[in-house]
Order: structure tokens, then C-alpha cells, then sequence
């Protein structure tokens, strides 16, 4: 077996990052489990609300003078940070494969999507111009002046640790603001790195604080009135929470929720380029993503295109190397902890109650690369014969399960996509420009594939989503992302 490079060779107990100084936490101490090896390789504090709340003190006393830091000087420290991301690109993206479970490859594309959005930030001060009109009146001049607004929580997900804080953190202070990210407590240590690359490039104290925990932390940002608002990414029933108790509190707010994406595939797709895509949608980062194909809806009522394609689909799925995701060779790792493996492994047997056909088994004794515990490693699953009305067809599952449906055309396929309470990134695979732009006009989604399996948006777009998927306005990313973190103040002046 390869000896794999591990980043974190001793187990930590985890700081806070608070007011530019890394302080101990009194809360309850968890240990931070790699998936793959069953051992522990950091311990994490669940926060107090006393350390939450120093950390909001930290961050509005840092605030007026972080405001009154002119853009140019505040993007500096950007364009310090993106380069000691690029000078730590390796180091973090194994962080995250041995926190997290993803293959390597995996990681370093997480680490890339977030770094271009520090990027994309470093251009606030063209992204956070105003404008302006003289003489709209006799004598009277009018500016709109984009104007920062304080102190906002950041809180992300275990699926994405790196890279979704990232989706919001750097326009946040790119724009005049301070932040608190809360990382998931499951897998903390790449915030925490990048925690102290913030520190290195030379921000000031209480512009950037991470605080670590749960539920605690959560309430204290949601009611706290020093905090402006907050970005999320998570469930959709943590979402709901979220966005009601901004609401109730007037603070902003983006609530990005689950989802359940449909890829509907046409008898005139590539087959030979769309079953790759796929294999990377369904299964890459072992289906926990917010982007990951759920269902696959095969068009048309041909048989034969159908037995020959999905034969294809199982021969592809049946060859992805399963394994710990430090070793280059692995193309799947194990789910996040042994909960989330028997949650998953819940739907595959209400699968098989309601009546789905179980072409591709995932269960029992996995085959692995390397000597590692069972314990959170699942093989790929697939189901025939699926319909919306069961669980594994409605349901987000966030696990390795591609669920099958078929529908006799394409207005059957939307039809089905459309019922779901999801719209977060539905795709069609088609050589038909007319199915194409039927399907993007009709598709009740944020995100919208043409033969792409994962609906990333670059960092310089913004990260959409509708009904279920999302609660808010303004998204995450790009000049969104600046819009949220600002507000517009209106300026009509005259001099007599």
C-alpha cells in the first residue's frame, strides 16, 4: 500500500480565531474523525455563547476603521491571501481530504473554486462603484454610493468546508465588512488554516474571526442585533430556520438549501461524453453535493437505446475505484461519518420496500484500495423503475445513489423535474438545440446544465437555486455577492 502524505500528523484541540488572537474555548470538546481511517485527527470546541458574542464585539469594533480603509488598500490583503492560498494550494486540499473523505482530486478542485473567488473579489474597487448624475434638477447633483453595512455571519457546510465560506467571506470584507465564520464542526481544520493565511496576509484584528460549534453559535448570529445578516448553505430545513429568523430579527439574508437534480438524457445525446459526466455528477465527492445528480431520466420509449445505455451506465459505475482519498488512483471515498452512511443506507432499503429495482447493490463488504475500516464506505447504488413518488425519487438521499425514471418525451421529463419541491441543478444531455432551450426556458431551477453534469457557476456568476433550494434575493458570488454585502445610499445634494 502507497504511504499516503497526511498534513495533520497530531491531534489538536482547535482555537477559536477571534479579534486577531487564537483563544481556547471553554465549550464541550468532539474529535474530528477522518473517514477513511476511523482515527482522530483534531478536537473541536462547541462554542459558548460568551464566546460568540466577544467574537461579534471583536468584529463591530473592528468595523469603522476596516470601512474607512480605502478598496485598494483592503484588496491587497486579497491579493496577499490568493497568493498564500496558491503557495499552500497542496497543503490545504490534503487538509481536506483527510477531514473530509474526498478523493484529492476532489480537493484541489474545491481549493481552486474558492481561491478564484478571493479573486474575483480583489476587484471591489471597480465590482463597488457607484453612480452618479448632475443636474437632475436645477443645481442638484445625485450619487448612488454602494455603503457597507457591519458585521455578518458566515456559515457553512461539511460537504464543502474550504471552499462555500469562500463564496461569501471575501466580498464581505472586500466591501468594508467584518465576518465570523462558523465552519461545520465536523470538519474545521481547512477554515482554521485558512484562518491563519487571513492572519498572515496582514488583516486587521476583528475583520476576520472564526468560531467554531453548533446550535449556539447558529442562535446567538440569528439574534445578536450587532449582526447585519448572514449567507448559509446547508439543509433546506436549516435553511428555513435560518431565513425566518433573519426575518424576524430584519437581517440579510441567503439561505441556500438541499436539493434533488434531475439529468434528463435524450435518445440524441452523446453517450460516449455523457456517461463520463455522470459517473462525476452522480458519484463524485460520493454524492454529497448540493449539485449532484439524484435522478436520471432516460427520454423516449426506445428499449433498446435504453437497455444499451443504462448497461453502459452500470459498466462505468461498476469500474469507479473506492478508497481513501489521499491516494491519487481512488476516484470515490467514504461518506462523512458513520450517521450519514446508515441515513443513506436507509433509502436504499426503502428503495427496495416501495418497489424499485435494485440494478447495482452498494451494500455490504466494500471492495477499498488499502486496509481501512469499513465503517463509513459505501459502493455505488443504483435503481431502476423508480418513481416520483417514492422516497429515493423525491427525497434528497446525499449519498451514491443514482435513482432511474423514464418519460415518453421531454415534456414529461420537465414535468417530472418540476413537481419536485427542489430546483437547485437540473440538466439535459442532447445533440437538439430546440430540446436545449425547451428545457432551460422551462426548467424551474437556479442552476441549468446543457451537457454538463455538475452546474457549477464561476465565481464571477452567481450561485442561483429556487424554490426549496433556496430563501432570499441576492445570492452568493460575483456582483451579487457585492449587492448583498452592500447597501445602496442614496445621495441628492444642492449647494445654494
Amino acid at each position: 500500500m502507497a504511504i499516503l502524505e497526511e498534513p495533520i500528523k497530531e491531534v489538536k484541540t482547535i482555537k477559536n480565531f477571534i479579534g486577531g488572537e487564537w483563544v481556547e474555548s471553554k465549550g464541550e470538546i468532539k474529535d474530528v474523525v477522518n473517514p477513511a481511517t476511523g482515527k482522530a485527527i483534531a478536537r473541536v470546541p462547541i462554542s459558548t455563547k460568551e464566546e460568540i458574542e466577544a467574537a461579534i464585539e471583536a468584529a463591530k469594533e473592528a468595523f469603522p476603521d476596516w470601512r474607512r480603509t480605502t478598496p485598494l488598500s483592503r484588496t491587497r490583503r486579497l491579493f496577499r491571501l490568493k497568493e498564500l492560498l496558491e503557495e499552500n494550494f497542496e497543503e490545504i486540499s490534503r487538509i481536506q481530504t483527510q477531514e473530509h473523505g474526498k478523493t484529492i482530486d476532489e480537493s484541489r478542485g474545491e481549493t481552486r473554486r474558492g481561491i478564484e473567488n478571493v479573486e474575483v473579489a480583489c476587484g471591489i474597487p471597480t465590482l463597488m462603484q457607484g453612480y452618479f448624475s448632475e443636474d437632475i434638477a436645477a443645481g442638484i447633483d445625485e450619487w448612488v454610493i454602494p455603503t457597507p453595512l457591519g458585521v455578518f455571519g458566515i456559515i457553512g457546510p461539511f460537504n464543502f468546508p474550504f471552499m462555500i465560506p469562500l463564496w461569501s467571506a471575501p466580498y464581505a470584507v472586500a466591501t468594508g465588512n467584518c465576518v465570523i465564520v462558523k465552519p461545520s464542526s465536523e470538519d474545521p481544520n481547512s477554515q482554521i488554516r485558512l484562518a491563519e493565511l487571513v492572519d498572515e496576509a496582514g488583516f486587521p484584528p476583528g475583520v476576520w474571526n472564526v468560531v467554531n460549534g453548533g446550535r449556539t453559535v447558529v442562535s446567538s448570529l440569528l439574534e445578536h442585533p450587532g449582526i447585519a445578516g448572514i449567507a448559509f448553505v446547508g439543509s433546506t430545513p436549516t435553511a428555513k430556520i435560518i431565513y425566518k429568523g433573519c426575518g424576524e430579527t430584519g437581517k440579510r439574508v441567503i439561505a441556500q438549501g438541499g436539493a434533488k437534480n434531475f439529468m434528463a438524457v435524450m435518445p440524441d445525446a452523446n453517450v460516449s461524453a455523457t456517461i463520463p459526466a455522470l459517473m462525476t455528477s452522480f458519484f463524485g465527492n460520493t454524492g454529497q453535493r448540493c449539485l449532484s445528480g439524484a435522478v436520471l431520466v432516460i427520454v423516449g420509449e426506445d428499449d433498446s437505446f435504453y437497455n444499451d445505455f443504462m448497461d453502459k451506465v452500470v459498466a462505468a459505475v461498476s469500474r469507479i475505484i473506492i478508497g481513501y482519498g489521499l491516494d491519487d488512483s481512488v476516484q470515490m471515498g467514504p461518506l462523512r461519518d458513520k450517521e450519514k452512511k446508515e441515513r443513506v443506507l436507509g433509502y436504499i432499503e426503502s428503495g427496495i420496500q416501495q418497489g424499485a429495482k435494485l440494478r447495482l447493490d452498494g451494500r455490504g463488504k466494500v471492495k477499498i484500495v488499502g486496509d481501512y475500516p469499513q465503517t463509513c464506505f459505501l459502493g455505488p447504488t443504483i435503481f431502476e423503475n423508480v418513481t416520483p413518488e417514492m422516497k429515493i425519487g423525491s427525497e434528497e438521499i446525499f449519498g451514491p445513489v443514482m435513482s432511474v425514471m423514464r418519460a415518453k418525451n421531454l415534456d414529461e421529463a420537465i414535468e417530472i423535474a418540476n413537481a419536485n419541491p427542489f430546483g437547485n441543478g437540473n440538466a439535459i444531455f442532447t445533440s437538439s438545440g430546440k430540446s436545449a432551450r425547451e428545457f432551460q426556458y422551462q426548467i424551474t431551477s437556479g442552476n441549468v446544465g446543457i451537457n454538463i453534469g455538475i452546474v457549477a457557476p464561476m465565481a464571477f456568476f452567481p450561485f442561483s437555486g429556487m424554490k426549496d433550494s433556496f430563501f432570499g434575493t441576492l445570492h452568493t458570488q460575483g456582483r451579487e455577492a457585492v449587492r448583498f454585502f452592500t447597501e445602496s445610499k442614496v445621495v441628492i445634494q444642492r449647494w445654494l
